[in-house]
């Protein structure tokens, strides 16, 4: 299987993003070693921020493999943002029509093809209060059942603090630390050759949440709460022989979630797939080099 190469538009997108990124903030990038360096494969990363896609493909690009992200539609048609979207193979997600399936379809081709395509599972911004993942849709389950390729969890910390969730202004100093680490694959081997049913697709993903979750735990130096958080109910919730079970309640320290603002034009986000189920937005040491 063949690797995607940089290209034109990649390499421009680069020279436009970087030095402002480079600027902006210092960076902790481990787990490199993890990133196939051949063959396809999906990466799995939790969303904090708006400015997640820029600053994850920043730390993916400098490993050789560039991302796919799942993007919404519109995207694809502005006049600036628009050839860069198509010119750097970014897959359009058409919410809620007859074309949406062909983003799953494309995600599918991608990976066989030998390329990486990047999934932000949550399909949105964190509700959880704490910021760690939450609740996630099973389209990178789907994927990676269909294609058994591997799934490497990425979790990111440090684009919060510049432009926290949902907040219009950047908290600029002092310069904050774009903190990855990439972990090794997750073991998906025992759903092989399962149907995969809606228990079994939630399983695979709190699987792969879960091993987001374990890693941003590292990053933060914190011991990570049990379960995933789940909006609906300002809860954790985990799977207990299929059933989603509270272990967690935090609702009396959760107040109510205000409605999202508008996306900001550039934001790499979607929820897309034949049922609404594709999601994504498209060496373990320092390294502080461009």
């Amino acid at each position: 299987m063949s690797r995607r190469r940089i290209g034109f538009w990649y390499r421009l997108a680069a020279v436009i993003a970087k030095p402002p990124l480079i600027v902006l903030f210092k960076r902790d990038w481990r787990g490199i070693e993890n990133i196939p360096a051949e063959g396809g494969f999906l990466t799995a990363v939790n969303h904090n921020s708006y400015l997640d896609p820029l600053v994850y493909a920043h730390f993916q690009y400098n490993t050789g493999r560039v991302p796919r992200f799942l993007a919404k539609a519109s995207l694809f048609t502005p006049f600036l943002i628009g050839p860069f979207m198509r010119g750097t193979g970014q897959i359009p997600v058409f919410r809620a029509t007859a074309d949406a399936a062909a983003a799953y379809r494309a995600a599918v081709e991608a990976v066989n093809k030998g390329e990486c395509v990047a999934f932000y599972p949550e399909g949105t911004l964190t509700r959880d209060p704490e910021l760690w993942p939450m609740v996630s849709k099973t389209g990178v389950a789907r994927v990676a059942l269909l294609t058994k390729a591997p799934v490497i969890p990425v979790a990111q910390w440090g684009a919060n603090e510049l432009l926290p969730p949902y907040a219009k202004k950047l908290n600029l100093l002092p310069r904050k630390t774009h903190r990855v680490l990439a972990g090794p694959p997750v073991d998906l081997s025992a759903f092989y050759g399962k149907e995969p049913t809606a228990e079994v697709l939630r399983e695979v993903t709190e699987a792969i949440m879960e091993a987001v979750k374990d890693l941003l735990a590292e990053l933060r130096g914190e011991t990570a709460p049990a379960g995933l958080y789940d909006p609906r109910t300002r809860a954790r919730v985990t799977l207990s022989g299929g059933a989603p079970v509270a272990v967690a309640s935090t609702e009396a320290a959760v107040p109510a979630v205000p409605a999202p603002p508008a996306e900001p034009a550039g934001k790499v986000a979607a929820d897309g797939g034949a049922d609404d189920a594709v999601s994504g937005e498209v060496a373990g040491e320092t390294r502080e080099g461009a």
